[in-house]
């Protein structure tokens, strides 16, 4: 008998077979559809992955406009410089290269492979701002994903001279104290951009096109004259130093225009070496900081008795025995006198004579005076950081306070503050707008006191520094100069330091034709003098005296010979 072995068989349904084969067909036609549509309809959408394998968008950076003093004499100009990016995700480089790119940029291998590491970002800059020879050793490297980006650097040629005016950008050239923050908008111009089409080793082998042109930003020229403020510079500096101060601050204004010619302080820093910055050093005190001014805001109370009508220059008050009590405090002159004239209380720098004068009058004429004269409000020169100085209302004034503020304690003020109302006395009772940008013509001034009251007023403090007065060290040999001295004890806590004053003078001259104003103050001088008319009197002759030659003022008269306090 023969063997037949069974064949097994499964007899499938058919619909499962048509059933697989419409899901395979369903799958083409899916297939099919998606295909369609990218090459057809959203045909974009591939050309973009394929381009951003060899097509990048680089940014143009703007130039940065100029920075020039009033003589065009440049301040503040911007060089080419390279900076260096990747695309992490283009980067292909061995641990050779990235040890020889590390010593070349002189950053740490772990913070290079941190930057390349960052997943999702298509641009991360290495470093920024190289010289070209340097970026130029980066290019030899021949890294695939890393690029060079031409940008630009800030350099002043006048480094720390004018760094507290000028300010300083950063790395995006923006500007980030100063007048380069002031004029952010107009020197900063608009960044371009351009299409272009590079190899794996990021060359680039085609200029697409240009999707946006720079516009470069806008030069501007400032009212400041370079050679005095070296010499503005050099003379604080030297202040400084001999009296072995903290700080000191000076400001030269053209008193006719309002135009700042000069502004300088000590210590200051080099915007040319951003590293080594320290935040307290960059701010402008002139501009942003308050102190409290001392017997340079007597004038001022005289000013404001003479217009009452009470007083005129040759009115006589008594100040014996040299000391005035008022409720629990007593005020002192510096040195006792007697019987004074209003015209010698300003010459004596009689604190006893002043309070006793704002005691007469009523307190709003002369917060009136004051706030008319620019304290309690910010100068607005377009300075960022303008300090608006404190003058409290005269609603609450005491009797001892309507006394010490009539010789400056109980008021702040700034340097510039100070200078601009100085004005009134150089310019016929004007108060003129001061401004860091080169005017074409006079401004309109606001009237504050009377050209009757000014003439007298001049006379007062021109007095101040011939013989028998405060600052006969201001003198300036050939011109008449009009100035008031200023010795006002620091403000420490909730009262004042027994030992740290603040010296200050501040005049103008020729007094016969005022044409400059220079206010100079000395923070906490520790070298045996701390009086206005000892240490900054002497500051404001030799800038003053500079300045007139630089700028060909002709004399008036010849001074009187000096004698110091």
């Amino acid at each position: 008998m023969s063997y037949r072995p069974r064949v097994l068989t499964v007899q499938l349904p058919a619909w499962r077979a048509h059933l697989l084969l419409g899901l395979i067909m369903l799958c083409f036609a899916g297939m099919l559809t998606r295909a369609i549509y990218l090459q057809g309809i959203r045909n974009d959408f591939l050309e973009q992955k394929g381009e951003s394998r060899y097509s990048r968008v680089i940014e143009l950076s703007a130039h940065r406009g100029e920075i020039a003093d009033r003589n065009n004499e440049p301040l503040a100009v911007s060089t080419p410089v390279e900076s260096v990016w990747a695309s992490p995700g283009d980067v292909e480089i061995d641990s050779d290269q990235l040890q020889a790119l590390a010593g070349i940029l002189n950053i740490p291998v772990k913070e290079i492979k941190k930057k390349l590491g960052e997943d999702g970002k298509d641009f991360v800059y290495l470093d920024r701002q190289l010289p070209p020879d340097v970026a130029a050793k980066v290019v030899e490297l021949k890294i695939p994903g890393i690029f060079l980006q031409r940008e630009y650097r800030r350099y002043y040629p006048s480094g720390d001279v004018m760094a507290h005016v000028l300010g300083f950008t950063n790395a995006d050239d923006n500007g980030q104290e100063g007048l380069e923050l002031a004029y952010q908008n107009l020197l900063a111009g608009k960044p371009g951009s351009r299409r272009v089409i590079k190899d794996r080793l990021g060359r680039i082998v085609e200029d697409v096109e240009s999707i946006r042109t720079p516009k470069p930003g806008q030069d501007i020229m400032l009212s400041i004259d370079s050679k005095i403020q070296y010499l503005a510079y050099r003379e604080i500096s030297r202040a400084v130093e001999e009296n072995k101060a903290k700080a000191g601050e000076i400001v030269v204004l053209d008193c006719r225009t309002g135009e700042v010619l000069a502004m300088a302080g000590v210590p200051t820093f080099n915007p040319n070496n951003r590293e080594d910055m320290k935040a307290g050093l960059v701010r402008n005190r002139a501009v942003t900081d308050n102190y409290e001014p001392g017997s340079t805001l007597k004038p001022f109370t005289i000013a404001a008795a003479l217009e009452s009508g009470k007083y005129a220059p040759d009115t006589v008050l008594q100040t014996a025995p040299g000391t005035l009590t008022i409720g629990r405090a007593t005020i002192h002159d510096a040195e006792k006198s007697g019987a004074l004239t209003v015209s010698q209380i300003i010459q004596k720098s009689s604190n006893v004579g002043a309070s006793k004068i704002a005691l007469s009058l009523e307190p709003k004429t002369m917060w009136t005076l004051l706030h008319d004269s620019g304290f309690g409000t910010v100068p607005d020169s377009g300075f960022p950081g303008e300090a608006a100085g404190r003058l409290r209302p005269y609603e609450s004034w005491r009797p001892i306070e309507q006394a010490t503020v009539s010789f400056g304690n109980g008021v702040s003020v700034s340097l510039l503050q100070l200078a601009r109302a100085y004005t009134i006395f150089a310019n016929e009772g004007v108060l003129q707008p001061v401004t860091f940008l080169k005017r074409s013509g006079l401004p309109d001034g606001r009237r504050v006191i009377s050209g009757k009251t000014a003439d007298e007023m001049k006379k007062m403090l021109e007095m101040v520094v011939q013989p028998g007065g405060t600052g006969p060290a201001a003198q300036v040999v050939g011109y008449i100069v009009a100035g008031k001295t200023g010795t006002a004890h620091k403000v420490e806590g909730n009262g004042y330091a027994a030992h740290k004053y603040i010296a200050s003078f501040v005049g103008f001259a020729p007094a016969t034709n005022p044409r400059l104003i220079v206010a100079v103050t000395v923070d906490e001088p520790s070298g045996g003098k701390y009086y206005g008319g000892e240490v900054s009197a002497p500051v404001f002759s030799r800038v003053m005296g500079g300045a007139l030659q630089i700028l060909g003022v002709p004399s008036d008269e010849p001074a009187p010979n000096r004698e110091g306090l």
